[in-house]
């Protein structure tokens, strides 16, 4: 176990609390372990009713997934380590996914990448005024995993395209709107409703229902039309070709955002999405999303954004191919070919 992470049972209630403020409590492989344990526990113990999923202090709810050793393991295994922590953390996402019990996630401040891996599957999303909700993968030449392929595709009106691309974030009310929440609380009421849920865990629609407030107008509603229309391909180069075609100041931020990202991974989550809106099975999704993870992990965009974004803070990638137009279907078929027997992604037993 970990002290990274707070694991109680309060009555029928299950109670995982992330406990890594000082990281916005990315998920170490450590912390995935002990919530797939926890949670393996409480699936066959008749007294859990339902689990709470939380962060213990600070400003986010989980900011992703432990990138320097991902960094670490692209340099220097060869990504042995970096495979082992996808395949795991992927595991997590699953059987969240597939779980009998009703999770509760309080989305209550940063969730991306890793976060967004784990607040997804839950069958309660609740955000709040603090919520910054992102996919940014693409900044450092990683692209939106942890099952993001198959909730960015079940957006509406390509917004889940748009988010992979651009990385853009999302305040608590444009995450209700969207659909990725379920439920929008003030801050100062998640105290209440855990503890009201903890005690009527039966009850736990209500609960939310009866505590949640209106939000304020979602800023990406007035856009929603532009994204529909501006990233309704699934080429990378018809959505840059489309944008630059339009001469509003939108189209040219989005432009300019687009620019800085990885032209591979941009082109892998394209056709990430357009091959998860087709799957009827998550287990398939995270199939396909290790493989991707695998091949991307050692290729020359991931060390080099890492470096760029989050080590040297320069924000200078030298992406490699640097176009979108160097970056040949051969490539992609390559990153999304099945893996050597007995290396593919599998669920936990």
């Amino acid at each position: 176990m970990t002290d990274l992470i707070n694991i109680h049972k309060h009555g029928a209630m299950g109670h995982i609390s992330l406990n890594r403020p000082k990281a916005l409590h990315a998920l170490t492989l450590d912390m995935c372990h002990a919530m797939s344990a926890a949670l393996a526990d409480w699936a066959s113990d008749d007294t859990v009713k339902a689990v709470i999923l939380d962060h213990a202090e600070g400003r986010g709810f989980c900011a992703g997934g432990d990138i320097n050793l991902l960094r670490h393991s692209a340099l220097n295994d060869g990504g042995e380590s970096g495979r082992a922590f996808f395949h795991d953390e992927y595991q997590l996402n699953h059987q969240m996914m597939t779980y009998d019990k009703p999770i509760v996630a309080f989305m209550d401040g940063i969730t991306m990448g890793g976060g967004v891996g784990i607040a997804l599957p839950c069958a309660y999303r609740v955000a709040t005024e603090h919520t910054r909700f992102a996919m940014p993968e693409t900044g450092i030449g990683l692209f939106p995993d942890v099952g993001g392929g198959w909730h960015l595709s079940r957006l509406d009106g390509r917004l889940g395209q748009f988010l992979a691309l651009t990385g853009a974030r999302l305040d608590g009310a444009e995450c209700l709107w969207a659909g990725i929440a379920t439920h929008y609380l003030p801050s100062e009421k998640l105290a209440e409703a855990k503890a009201r849920i903890i005690e009527q865990p039966d009850n736990i629609q209500e609960i939310l229902s009866e505590l949640s407030v209106s939000p304020p107008e979602p800023r990406i509603q007035d856009n929603a039309a532009r994204i529909a229309k501006h990233f309704a391909s699934d080429r990378y180069e018809d959505i840059l070709a489309s944008l630059e075609a339009d001469d509003s100041e939108w189209a040219a931020k989005e432009l300019a955002t687009l620019r800085t990202k990885s032209p591979q991974t941009c082109k892998v989550a394209l056709r990430q999405l357009a091959e998860s809106g087709k799957l009827d099975d998550f287990a398939d999704n995270m199939k396909m999303e290790y493989r991707i993870a695998s091949r991307v992990l050692v290729r020359p965009d991931f060390a080099e954004g890492v470096r760029a974004v989050i080590v040297d803070k320069t924000h200078d990638p030298k992406w490699d191919p640097a176009t979108p137009e160097g970056v040949s279907e051969e490539l992609i078929d390559d990153i999304f070919a099945p893996l050597p027997e007995g290396e593919e992604w599998t669920p936990l037993n």
